[in-house]
């Protein structure tokens, strides 16, 4: 509260600023004395996030541990001829700065595909980490960004719990191929191995980590999601040789054949980035014990009986 002349009270009394509205107040009538009042003060904030530094900063995101003083760096003014004067400092100052613009780069790389292929946070931030391993180690120097990164992204989807293929990591990257990220996963893992332990660990993948983003890719019904779940569940139970992904495209591909809208087996391909001819191998494994994992509320027996047999 500040004391101010009132045209209302005809006298000086105390007002109150509503930091909200703007408005000064006289706090005997109510009347605003002023309205849209623009505040000048700092508008101090903080964003240590949980590090426990609570000194307030103006301006800046929130602090990237794994960057350390990677954001920070000393920049040296350059002469009216364009010379920073000391060529020694020059060196050293380009020389420093390289491998934390590498790092930046890298995680800037990150996000990107993170983006695209709609990855939540942690997936994101483990990448990061995965890297940023990879860099104190000083290994990845001459090596394809894009591949080291690629691969980062798959590892931490599988750690994660929340597997990507090595496809559709592949369809978002322009410089690397398929085998290229196969061949940087490899390196990664077996780099980190020693310094991480069990937590390089990617686990084992399952049909059924794939099956709920394929069925929403094809835009299936939740009846039809829910007998694709169930289906995969129990084919689990029989030696079907077949890697998971293939078994959760042909099991989607036998699901959408006893469904109304049946799809085709070029839509079911784009969808799990899985070729036509390892779903057609798959469903023939798959087909002999159609009876025994196709639940019988979303498929009679004489339904299972119209089931197209695979070709030989």
């Amino acid at each position: 509260m500040s004391d101010s002349y009132c045209s209302d009270c005809k006298k000086n009394t105390e007002v109150v600023f509503d930091h909200s509205a703007g408005d000064t107040v006289c706090s005997e009538c109510g009347l605003v004395l002023e309205a849209r009042a623009i505040d000048e003060t700092s508008e101090w904030r903080t964003f240590a996030d949980d590090s426990g530094d609570h000194d307030p900063n103006r301006v800046g995101g929130p602090v990237n541990p794994l960057l350390a003083d990677a954001a920070l760096s000393t920049v040296i003014s350059r002469g009216p001829n364009g010379s920073s004067g000391d060529p020694t400092l020059t060196r050293l100052q380009n020389r420093g700065g390289d491998p934390d613009r590498a790092i930046v780069l890298a995680f800037k790389t990150i996000a990107n595909m993170a983006d695209r292929l709609s990855l939540v946070t942690t997936i994101k931030d483990r990448a990061n980490e995965i890297y940023k391993r990879l860099e104190d180690q000083k290994c990845t120097r001459g090596r394809n960004l894009e591949a080291l990164v690629a691969a980062c992204i798959y590892i931490a989807c599988r750690q994660e719990g929340k597997p990507r293929t090595v496809k559709e990591i592949c369809s978002i990257v322009a410089g690397a191929t398929k085998k290229e990220i196969g061949r940087a996963k490899e390196f990664i893992v077996k780099q980190l191995k020693v310094e991480m332990g069990e937590s390089m660990e990617m686990g084992t993948i399952h049909a059924g980590d794939y099956l709920r983003r394929f069925c929403s890719n094809l835009g299936m019904s939740h009846e039809e999601v829910k007998a694709v779940q169930e289906t995969v569940q129990k084919a689990g139970n029989f030696d079907i040789r077949r890697s998971p992904i293939s078994i959760a495209a042909a099991i989607i591909f036998m699901i959408t054949q006893l469904s109304e809208t049946k799809k085709p087996l070029r839509d079911i391909s784009s969808a799990t980035t899985v070729a036509e001819g390892t779903i057609k191998n798959a469903y023939r494994d798959l087909y002999p014990h159609a009876v025994k994992i196709i639940p019988e509320w979303f498929a009679k027996e004489r339904d299972l009986k119209n089931l197209s047999s695979p070709k030989a």
